[in-house]
């Protein structure tokens, strides 16, 4: 188990053998549940969207930084048709 200092600002770092087994790269966010007698779950954040921002960007009404790759059509797609993102 990792032992971690809190700062006076109330902040941890966490090490970088953590960051690799949650998958976290510099820049990309975690997300943090809390549990019952003061337990958290520690995961990392990741992006949604809606499917009208997806076939927005299919229809090219939303300009995107770099091109989707299939993959993530794909995952965008079916959490969409399982009603798993915010329609925002």
């Amino acid at each position: 188990m990792a032992s971690l200092a809190v700062t006076a600002k109330g902040q941890v770092t966490l090490k970088r053998d953590l960051l690799q087994h949650l998958g976290i790269k510099p820049g990309e966010r975690i997300e943090f549940e809390k549990l019952p007698d003061g337990e958290l779950r520690v995961r990392v954040a990741r992006p949604t969207g809606s499917i009208d921002a997806f076939i927005g960007a299919l229809e090219g009404k939303i300009k995107l930084k770099k091109p989707m790759t299939i993959e993530e059509m794909n995952r965008i797609a079916a959490a969409g048709w399982a009603g798993e993102l915010d329609d925002k």
